[in-house]
């Protein structure tokens, strides 16, 4: 039965005879109803545990990610009649949204309320900007989609057989891919020429591997034997091959090759968003998004501007108390030349990231009252990806397994040692690691809300958390310190050098520059962020925002609070409601200092 009927719902009838002077025996009162009222709270709250249901099942792989199985043979098809129908999709969610009594609902629902709004909205107006038309970077697309079999756990033979039908699907979602590029070059949309070019030397690598040694197949060589009987996964090994050898493959050179020949020929010199139809106002859109500010790409400009100038400042201070002769250009080169600073191989490197770890654990609880329950471990990124990727990044922990800190491992010989101790607690703890599986753990909360993610609020607590080494005091050598402000300074000219592309006519080598003039990063480093800028306009503007938002309130905290204040407390208040717009993060706060203020 329909929920709202139900508010209606008469259990009973009640018909009493009565019999006196006064009324014949005929006579019948008019029937008392009794009424079971169901609160908006109950119903809005059933609408929420309904609606993830249904998310899951059109996210079968976030499913499946999650230890859910239901849909362990789907995946989410990426043609233009699926993008066409999502927007129907959302705007009857909207609908739906909108149906209930916002007023009657208790402030914890009307967060939640607030909370699936905004998403409906922001994917809403994400749909007048195509991205499915330039759907492949050097990121990600359908030539990695071998990582996201990585990521899944398996627990019995059927776990591979169905990644197995999955793949066979899979195929059909490349086809797919080329049509919507071959559909964006008729509007107007396409990548700019440097990622065009990564993302076939990507395919290429792929193509080329011979296939025992296929990124699909390693999936299946490394199968746990005991889930197996006689021969069952030699079988299953080579169904996977034949699946490989006749339907990915074959779909992988169709893509490529009309990379090659007509996609490539066609993608554009710029390299900006501004360079597509519409592409400001779509720049404008993404700054919003990530920032969760209404922060204009020039506003965002600006504060990246001053924040390069001012970290600057302190790594001079650096420089002067180390007392080095030259000035800070020889300094930078100092530190990406010299080899006290590098590893020669990447098992030393990822040893030195583990060592860090540990050595971060035990100092936690100096800032922190409450601790995540799921484990996390270092790993390398695949060697497929390392040489186009960035530096480091975090997958959160699932069913079975988990958090992951991914370390690049590529060309030791260009990764600091001075990179290691901020690396370790923005994507591991107390960064990335300790928000989302804290998130993931959060009770008494729709499971929408434990996998939320605000870009301002996660990033900008990453960055934040690089700052809380310096309580932990793991930047007790004055090169970590630098190493420390290095990333800071690489965060501040992101707002800088992002914007300066997508929005204000920046070249790349305008990017590259700016970077060698300030930090100590690496070359190669450089070059991979900036074409991730790139690639992905607009996210890299969340970190410094996030970061600035959580540091203004801290300092508004230790103001007002005087003797009552304890960053202890403070943190369990930024983290206890998971992912949030930094306006709601902020209005939380100001209401906590106020009670603490009345207690």
């Amino acid at each position: 039965m329909n929920l709202i009927k139900q508010k209606n719902l008469v259990l009973a009838f009640t018909i009493l005879f009565v019999s006196s002077c006064q009324t014949s025996q005929n006579e019948i009162k008019e029937p008392e109803v009794n009424k079971i009222i169901i609160s908006e709270d109950k119903i809005f709250e059933e609408y929420l545990a309904s609606q993830w249901d249904k998310d899951l099942e059109d996210r079968p792989i976030f499913a499946s990610l999650l230890g859910d199985k239901r849909f362990n043979q789907d995946i989410t098809p990426n043609d233009l009649e699926y993008y066409q129908n999502r927007i129907v999709k959302l705007q009857d969610k909207k609908e739906k949204l909108k149906s209930f009594d916002f007023n009657k609902l208790n402030s914890d629902n009307k967060l939640n309320y607030k909370l699936l709004d905004l998403n409906l909205d922001n994917s809403l107006e994400a749909s007048n900007y195509p991205s499915y038309y330039m759907s492949l970077n050097q990121r990600g697309g359908v030539q990695s989609y071998y990582e996201t079999g990585d990521r899944l756990v398996y627990s019995s033979k059927s776990d591979y057989e169905d990644w197995l039908v999955r793949l066979s699907k899979y195929s059909d979602n490349i086809i797919n891919t080329t049509n919507n590029l071959k559909e964006g070059l008729t509007k107007g949309y396409t990548q700019p020429k440097l990622v065009t070019k990564q993302v076939i030397t990507q395919i290429d690598n792929l193509l080329n591997n011979d296939l025992d040694n296929h990124p699909y197949l390693k999936i299946f060589l490394s199968a746990n034997d005991e889930y197996f009987i006689n021969d069952d996964k030699n079988q299953l090994i080579e169904d996977a091959k034949e699946l490989i050898t006749n339907k990915i493959i074959p779909a992988y050179q169709e893509l490529n090759t009309f990379l090659k020949d007509e996609y490539l020929p066609q993608s554009r010199d710029s390299i900006g968003l501004d360079g597509v139809p519409n592409g400001k106002e779509w720049y404008e859109y993404v700054a919003r998004y990530h920032t969760t500010t209404n922060l204009t790409p020039d506003e965002i400009h600006d504060i990246g501007l001053g924040e390069v100038k001012r970290i600057r400042s302190e790594m001079e201070q650096i420089i002067k108390d180390l007392e080095w002769e030259g000035d800070f250009k020889s300094f930078l080169n100092y530190l990406r030349t010299s080899p006290r600073f590098y590893y020669d191989n990447g098992e030393d490197l990822l040893n030195a990231y583990l060592i860090m770890a540990k050595k971060i654990d035990p100092l936690l609880p100096k800032i922190f009252k409450v601790f995540p329950r799921a484990p996390y471990g270092v790993i390398p990124i695949p060697e497929e990806s390392a040489p186009f990727t960035t530096t480091a990044y975090y997958n959160g922990p699932a069913k079975g397994r988990p958090g992951y800190f991914y370390a690049n491992l590529y060309k030791p010989e260009s990764r600091p040692k001075y990179e290691i101790p901020v690396l370790t607690v923005h994507e591991a703890v107390p960064g990335h690691h300790f928000q989302i599986s804290l998130a993931q753990e959060l009770e008494n909360v729709p499971t929408f809300r434990k996998y939320l993610s605000f870009t301002a609020f996660v990033e900008g607590w990453g960055l934040y958390s690089e700052e809380l080494g310096e309580f932990m005091g793991i930047y007790d050598d004055p090169y970590d310190k630098f190493g420390q402000l290095t990333y800071d300074m690489w965060r501040a000219i992101r707002l800088v050098v992002d914007t300066g592309m997508h929005y204000k006519g920046w070249s790349r080598d305008d990017a590259i520059n700016l970077f060698i003039e300030n930090t100590a990063k690496s070359k190669l480093d450089i070059e991979n962020e900036v074409d991730r800028y790139i690639a992905w306009p607009g996210q890299a503007l969340a970190y410094k925002i996030g970061q600035l938002k959580i540091l203004e309130l801290r300092q508004k905290a230790e103001r007002e609070l005087g003797d009552k204040y304890d960053i202890k407390d403070f943190h369990h208040e930024i983290l206890k409601r998971g992912s949030v717009p930094l306006d709601i993060l902020e209005g939380y706060i100001n209401d906590w200092i106020s009670e603490t203020l009345d207690s």
